[in-house]
């Protein structure tokens, strides 16, 4: 078998990958495998989804929405875009708390790995999974909801319960967002008031390269309430307003196909992500690596790496900041206290990139970073370990759902257990 993952940076080592349409397909083909994962978007840029035997791939599977409006759940299908589950749910009324940057991606998938979006008072994606329902090893079908014993080791569950075939998402009425653009916001001023920058707006995100003489780009997403004012004073922080919100580097072709800026309100739906649905998800030829770093190692952090910015920049195409909350999920990077994620774009040079993003993980791993399980990595388990105080429990409940290890992988075996 020849498969890739989205970017192409990893070649799936699987025998075979199976496409089933139904529940009972599934179910037999878990009962029957000796080693199995599922594969979703292929967004990752590891071998976490990757399987000594067979993978499994959901996406023929119809999403078969249903919205419980007394509990403010929707239950989709696991491999659902998020970009399809915001339009039904603005068509029904609802919303996401929030989305990531690309709307390409599985719900499962990012759930599964900690994927978030921004704001500093909002948590993981994860953190809104409400109930999982999943083939464990035996083939039997398990559902699991937010309350029972072991459940806040499952959302960031990393696929080592069993195949994910459906979710229970957390919803909310929906509402609308406005999104605004700077340009050149002084470094000086971020680092001495990132608490103010990061909490302007909704969700706020910051683009840039390490030596720019300034953070390159600022973007707000302001979050509209109902019965308000459309028009609204934007902070600034010595940046520049500017219109038309282009990326850089080799990111300049992605950026037609942005969420629309100019202050222009408009639905969630349409401009919690930062690309619409319907072009390309960025370009392949990249790398991607992320690190959530305590909030309080901020400036730390961001003085470390522009310390080292002459050696990160041949490389990189752009490097975003964001900030999540805390949450309680056992393996979220937020577990525990609010994070600020790093997060690097790379140009498709490996070899250059493993020595570059080694030398910024000896900087943050000491300062409490967490890396993002479906980015690039490097530390060991043993290495990751004093950053996860609930991975003994995780261990403990693997090997509870699967004690024969029939869902794990190389990924795990390195990252995770040992």
């Amino acid at each position: 078998m020849s498969e890739h993952n989205w970017a192409g940076n990893h070649t799936f080592t699987a025998a075979r990958i199976h496409r089933p349409e139904t529940l009972d397909e599934v179910r037999r083909l878990v009962a029957a495998a000796r080693h199995v994962r599922a594969i979703g978007t292929r967004h990752s840029f590891n071998g976490i989804a990757d399987s000594v035997g067979d993978l499994i791939d959901l996406g023929g599977m119809e999403p078969g929405f249903v919205i419980d409006r007394d509990r403010m759940t929707v239950t989709v299908a696991a491999n659902t875009t998020y970009g399809t589950l915001a339009a039904y749910l603005q068509a029904q009324g609802y919303a996401l708390h929030n989305m990531g940057s690309l709307p390409h991606i599985s719900v499962v998938g990012a759930t599964a790995t900690g994927t978030h979006g921004s704001g500093d008072r909002n948590r993981t994606l994860s953190a809104a999974v409400a109930g999982l329902e999943l083939v464990a090893a035996s083939g039997d079908l398990v559902t699991v909801r937010r309350g029972d014993e072991g459940f806040d080791g499952m959302p960031v569950g990393l696929g080592a319960f069993g195949i994910v075939t459906r979710v229970t998402l957390d919803i909310e009425p929906s509402f609308e967002l406005r999104q605004d653009a700077f340009v050149d916001l002084p470094w000086s001023t971020l680092l001495s008031d990132f608490d103010a920058i990061s909490s302007a707006a909704y969700s706020v995100s910051l683009l840039t390269k390490w030596t720019s003489a300034a953070v390159d780009r600022m973007w707000l997403k302001t979050r509209l309430e109902d019965g308000g004012p459309r028009d609204i004073v934007i902070p600034d922080f010595g940046a520049t307003p500017v219109q038309t919100p282009m990326l850089s580097g080799g990111l300049d072709d992605a950026s037609a196909w942005l969420t629309p800026f100019g202050g222009v309100p408009g639905p969630w739906s349409e401009r919690l992500a930062h690309f619409r649905p319907d072009g390309p998800p960025g370009p392949t030829d990249q790398i991607q690596s992320e690190y959530m770093v305590p909030r309080p190692q901020v400036v730390a952090a961001l003085t470390a790496l522009r310390a080292i910015g002459d050696s990160i920049d041949p490389y990189l195409l752009a490097t975003e900041i964001r900030t999540i909350a805390a949450d309680d999920l056992w393996l979220s990077p937020s577990y525990g206290h609010d994070t600020v994620a790093l997060h690097f774009t790379w140009q498709m040079q490996p070899a250059e990139v493993a020595n570059i993003t080694r030398r910024i993980e000896d900087l943050l791993l000491p300062l409490g970073g967490r890396p993002h399980w479906g980015k690039l990595i490097h530390a060991g388990a043993d290495r990751l370990a004093p950053l996860y105080p609930r991975l003994p429990d995780f261990r403990a409940l693997a090997d509870r759902y699967d004690p024969a290890g029939k869902f794990r992988n190389v990924f795990l075996a390195t990252h995770v257990f040992g």
